[in-house]
């Protein structure tokens, strides 16, 4: 994708500093919202659908969803834990080594091997663990997320369990596939306090990619390029860019990452081993058009929903707040278990104010809640009634 239209975006970019748009607030009422110029590393990402949180953090408007089945890259939002590592390790993507290691035949393997092993694609969505944030109460810290540290994106690469397989199988005793990532360490600092390792149980092993391409293009640096292994149905931590080990071990990973953070931590409460970690996606929907203000008579409701590890069965959207409910309508072509689907609901409404708000089902019968109960860090906050907005029909 950065090649594409850099010049344009660069263009852009020199005559205009910040960029107005629209933020909800935890009570679904529109905001006037400004954002900082893109970074350098992401100049090619489209400035009118991006805030700027920070140089690592970058979030998708809610406007610049629309229906769209698939997050085009340039839309897409950025979530580095540490800084990337250096354009270099994407001039020649193939000569790129991942070493498999947890099996009975470990070894390195270049990108250019792993393409003559096998080949498949999965269509997701990939959300940061912190996406609707800024929707908890009591305020946790860390970037403040509405709804789009979150995108929906095909992947391509080889299943990791054809891998495996032709290096002989699991090693005994196996029960995570951590996944480390290829940062580049800095000095003085102990690297378990930083490193990008993250373990998930190896039941994902059935479905997890080492994958090269996003949306059929190769994988930008910033999204994890030359490599990424891409766990569908979980939280976009655990999706490691720049893999540079994968290993089927016995024990998670004992990184900082892994060990104490991202976990679901009560109010009050230290981290430990025993908190959940944060692993497997959550039910979820929210609105996307009308935004802020509509035209009294039929208007066109729509959002997006999936069902997180679970396929998404159905949606209902309300605009009195939750009162009452109708059916949405899905649009467009089912991309799979792990992808969302755009909706649509033609509604009648009458001047004044109205919430409107949606709730999402699973294939597994698992309903999207009204409210979310906090956890110290703000993670997966999928409550239906601070995803909603306030319209004003006039």
């Amino acid at each position: 994708m950065p090649n594409l239209s850099t010049l344009d975006r660069r263009h852009f970019m020199s005559g205009c500093a910040v960029v107005a748009g629209v933020a909800l607030t935890s009570s679904g009422r529109a905001v006037a919202q400004e954002s900082k110029p893109l970074p350098a590393y992401v100049d090619w990402k489209r400035p009118e659908a991006m805030i700027v949180h920070s140089n690592n953090t970058l979030e998708t408007r809610r406007e610049a969803f629309g229906t769209s089945l698939l997050t085009p890259e340039d839309k897409l939002y950025i979530r580095n834990n540490i800084t990337a590592p250096s354009e270099a390790i994407v001039k020649d993507r193939d000569a790129w080594e991942v070493s498999i290691e947890g099996v009975a035949k470990p070894r390195k393997l270049t990108v250019g091997e792993l393409k003559q092993m096998g080949l498949t694609t999965v269509v997701m969505v990939l959300q940061c663990s912190g996406n609707g944030r800024a929707f908890f109460d009591h305020k946790p810290s860390g970037t403040q997320w509405q709804v789009g540290a979150a995108g929906c994106v095909s992947w391509t690469g080889v299943p990791l369990k054809t891998v495996v397989e032709a290096l002989g199988g699991p090693a005994a005793g196996a029960e995570y596939v951590t996944g480390t990532g290829g940062e580049t360490m800095p000095a003085g600092i102990d690297p378990k306090t930083i490193l990008v390792e993250r373990s998930v149980p190896i039941k994902a092993l059935d479905s997890i990619i080492l994958a090269w391409e996003l949306n059929g293009e190769p994988i930008s640096l910033a999204h994890g390029g030359p490599l990424r292994m891409i766990v569908p149905g979980y939280t976009g931590v655990n999706n490691v860019k720049y893999v540079k080990t994968v290993n089927l071990s016995e024990k998670p990973s004992d990184a900082r990452i892994q060990a104490s953070r991202y976990r679901m931590v009560p109010l009050g409460e230290k981290a430990g081993p025993d908190d959940p970690s944060v692993w497997e996606m959550e039910v979820k929907s929210w609105i996307t058009s009308p935004l802020t203000t509509a035209k009294a008579g039929e208007v066109q409701i729509t959002g997006l929903a999936f069902g997180g590890i679970n396929a998404i069965e159905g949606v209902e959207v309300s605009t009195d707040g939750g009162k009452t409910w109708e059916k949405a309508e899905f649009i467009g072509p089912d991309l799979g278990r792990y992808a969302w689907r755009p909706f649509v609901l033609a509604a009648n409404l009458k001047a004044g104010e109205h919430l409107i708000v949606s709730r999402a089902t699973d294939s597994e019968g698992r309903v999207q809640p009204r409210d979310m109960k906090p956890n110290a860090s703000g993670y997966n906050h999928n409550g239906w009634l601070k995803h909603g907005v306030t319209v004003k029909v006039s």
